[in-house]
């Protein structure tokens, strides 16, 4: 069965392995999510999971999002998120930390840190030019936009300045390495995109090696 699950990053920390070895991980609070929504092949045209995470009083909905709770008979969440995936799991379903297990290759999608207005070599990595031979004080500046007579005008999507990050990241394939069911903690090898306390959401690898 496909696994999925909700969760907000905590932050990192290392832990030691049963031979002494140092692990960098991400811990997150993953779960508990109740299932929301269910989709079908035969009724929606394609297999999904609907899942909610968080509490929250049922003022700060409006009436769709109210209604949407009601159908489906369970809790207002303050987050949802479908899930492309077939799975058992019924309208109403807890799915906790415990649907993963040590071993499990898992995807992990956020949204990265945003760092505001960069340049050209902060946000594309481009080469700083030369600080002699007369360049003169544009040494991390763009350089030529290769906008001739034709076409006279600079193409859609040239790499330029512009805001760097808040945007979501998955990183693939992280193996789990601790799963605490009591306190729904999940501890990944390795990074996580997002400060701590944003939304991640963790599923099965698609590149499961």
């Amino acid at each position: 069965m496909q696994k999925a699950i909700i969760g907000k990053k905590a932050g990192m920390t290392q832990i030691f392995d049963a031979d002494g070895r140092v692990i960098p991980v991400t811990v997150i609070e993953a779960g508990p999510c109740v299932v929301v929504q269910k989709k079908t092949e035969d009724k929606e045209g394609y297999d999904a999971v609907q899942m909610g995470f968080e509490d929250i009083p049922e003022r700060k909905l409006n009436k769709p999002e109210t209604g949407h709770f009601k159908k489906g008979s369970v809790p207002n969440k303050r987050h949802l998120k479908e899930f492309r995936m077939a799975s058992e799991y019924e309208v109403g379903a807890l799915v906790k930390a415990d649907v993963f297990s040590e071993g499990d290759r898992v995807d992990i999608t956020g949204t990265s840190k945003g760092k505001g207005y960069a340049g050209a070599v902060k946000r594309w990595n481009f080469r700083v030019q030369s600080h002699s031979h007369g360049v003169g004080p544009v040494h991390r500046s763009v350089g030529s936009m290769g906008a001739n007579t034709d076409p006279s005008r600079v193409m859609p999507g040239k790499k330029m300045a512009g805001h760097l990050g808040s945007e979501q990241v998955t990183i693939q394939n992280l193996g789990v390495v601790r799963v605490d069911a009591e306190k729904n903690i999940i501890a990944v090898r390795g990074a996580v995109p997002g400060p701590n306390g944003s939304l991640v959401y963790i599923r099965d690898a698609v590149k499961n090696a």
